[in-house]
């Protein structure tokens, strides 16, 4: 029997025993708060991906950063300037953490929330 996604997620978030893994254990409580229906998923070789009416937002851990990348970034509305990677394309923007960065749960979630629009929009047309 195959282990179920967020189990994976778990271990995976786990195996990070620095601020890496307490970044990503943020921002994973985080998502599931801004949208409930949130979905865990795993694409591209084992990263985990937020999916509602399609990719919401994904995060994968390197060595200096969690990258926290939206798919569809260029389309959403970031007031508090969050995005500070990925600028230059026309689809994907990221939020690089460094460690000691602080995630800003109150601006986040409304842009978490404003990918699950977006993407509930494109399905209706």
């Amino acid at each position: 029997m195959a282990t179920p996604v967020p189990q994976i997620i778990d271990k995976k978030i786990a195996a990070l025993d620095d601020w890496r893994g307490e970044t990503m254990a943020k921002l994973r409580k985080i998502i599931h708060e801004a949208d409930p229906e949130i979905v865990e998923e795993l694409k591209w070789l084992g990263t985990p991906v937020f999916t509602h009416n399609g990719n919401v937002v994904l995060f994968e851990a390197f060595k200096d950063k969690v990258k926290f990348t939206f798919p569809e970034g260029a389309s959403l509305p970031d007031p508090h300037k969050l995005f500070n990677a990925g600028l230059g394309g026309n689809k994907w923007r990221a939020i690089d953490f460094f460690e000691g960065d602080r995630v800003d749960e109150r601006a986040l979630k409304p842009l978490i929330r404003a990918a699950v629009a977006h993407n509930a929009s494109k399905k209706k047309k």
